[in-house]
């Protein structure tokens, strides 16, 4: 038995688009890219409320830090794709780095930064992360 998240075709013909946005890779980006999540989550909403308040929350969250972490690691544009699962959002990130993320050491005396990643991973299902010839997907699966 398969426990992976599917695409749920129903909502799909309710009107639940897939959202995908494509950003420069500049810091003001990061901004774009949440309020990009928040659209969708807002029409996602109305057929399909979150299970919990939080869910929101999370996904905006893990849009927040993928972005920022494309932004930071990855030059050039990142692509952010929103959809719905049978059992919750799927996020996509492309960025043009081929590098695979990996925890990094949590340092607040040294300009901070190294939870990011740890909190994609607490906060998400699964995440899983492919290599492209020009670049990668960082896929996070989050319930709703």
């Amino acid at each position: 038995m398969s426990t992976e998240p599917r695409w749920d075709d129903t909502l799909a013909a309710q009107g639940i688009p897939s959202r995908t946005a494509t950003f420069a890779g500049e810091p003001q980006d990061v901004t774009g890219a949440r309020l990009a999540a928040e659209r969708f989550l807002r029409e996602l909403a109305r057929v399909a409320p979150p299970a919990a308040p939080e869910c929101w929350h999370d996904i905006l969250l893990v849009v927040d830090e993928l972005a920022a972490n494309a932004v930071q690691f990855a030059p050039g544009p990142f692509r952010l794709l929103l959809r719905r699962t049978f059992d919750g959002v799927h996020v996509t990130l492309h960025d043009t780095s081929t590098t695979v993320p990996r925890p990094r050491p949590f340092d607040p005396g040294h300009g901070g930064g190294g939870i990011g990643w740890h909190l994609v991973h607490t906060l998400c299902d699964q995440v899983s992360v492919v290599t492209h010839t020009d670049g990668k997907d960082v896929h996070a699966f989050l319930p709703w």
